[in-house]
């Protein structure tokens, strides 16, 4: 299993969301270019990041991110407000890695059909989108986690499953940047429904513990952020775990 390292930008800056709340936003004195370089080496070749700007609409971050990835060898799995064809294959086309679609594959019933013809008929879904399936209290949420779907969770996943789709970013809402630990049962209940899907998890990830908890849940990867910026777990820690991953592999 594989820690993805997280980076949300709001206004150019570093930060943190709780609940994915903007009034609760916890800004880190430190710049993307620089997290970048301390992650690139043996161990992280791969980061996720979250454009809040983008996520309501403004992309006016993303000249800038695209300026950034130039430069770093890296790879990105990239989320925020990514709501048309058009969009996905102009970061596709960009270079970011991976694309995290998520209110659009919820709203728009004829979306990730056309989405998978589009891009799956020359690669993978897989390879290239993720779908973001974002849980509170049973619940799918969307839009800025402020909506709740009529969709269960795991009959949208089901959904997805049937048009090519078989890698998911599931994050538990309510533990989400409060470093609580994660609620792995939750993970466990999608693997025992779906034991194909690469599922990647979110929120509340805060020790090697829960890492190593989720790892015997059978997940592709887990995705951390406050508890790097918070020193919970270092970047040294990470790289290691990742090199093991990779022997192990």
């Amino acid at each position: 299993m594989y820690i993805i390292p997280a980076i949300d930008l709001l206004d150019r800056k570093v930060v943190r969301l709780t609940g994915g709340k903007y009034d609760s936003v916890v800004e880190y004195d430190v710049q993307l270019e620089d997290i970048l370089t301390q992650l690139n080496s043996n161990g992280t070749d791969f980061v996720q990041i979250i454009d809040l700007n983008g996520a309501k609409g403004d992309f006016s971050q993303q000249e800038y991110l695209l300026e950034i990835l130039k430069k770093s060898p890296l790879k990105i799995q990239y989320g925020g407000g990514v709501r048309s064809i058009e969009k996905v294959k102009e970061l596709i086309d960009a270079g970011f890695h991976r694309i995290i679609i998520g209110t659009k594959a919820i709203t728009d019933e004829g979306f990730l059909k056309e989405l998978s013809e589009e891009i799956c008929g020359k690669n993978s879904c897989s390879d290239q989108v993720v779908i973001a399936v974002d849980t509170l209290k049973g619940g799918l949420m969307y839009s800025g986690w402020e909506k709740t779907s009529d969709i269960k969770p795991i009959d949208f996943i089901d959904k997805c499953v049937s048009l090519g789709y078989f890698r998911f970013l599931c994050t538990d809402v309510g533990n989400d940047g409060k470093m609580t630990g994660s609620d792995v049962e939750l993970y466990k209940s999608f693997k025992s429904q779906f034991p194909f899907i690469k599922l990647i998890a979110q929120g509340g990830i805060t020790t090697l513990t829960d890492i190593k908890a989720l790892q015997e849940a059978g997940l592709e990867s887990v995705v951390l952020g406050k508890a790097i910026y918070e020193n919970k777990i270092s970047i040294e820690e990470v790289k290691n775990w990742n090199l093991q991953a990779l022997v192990s592999f």
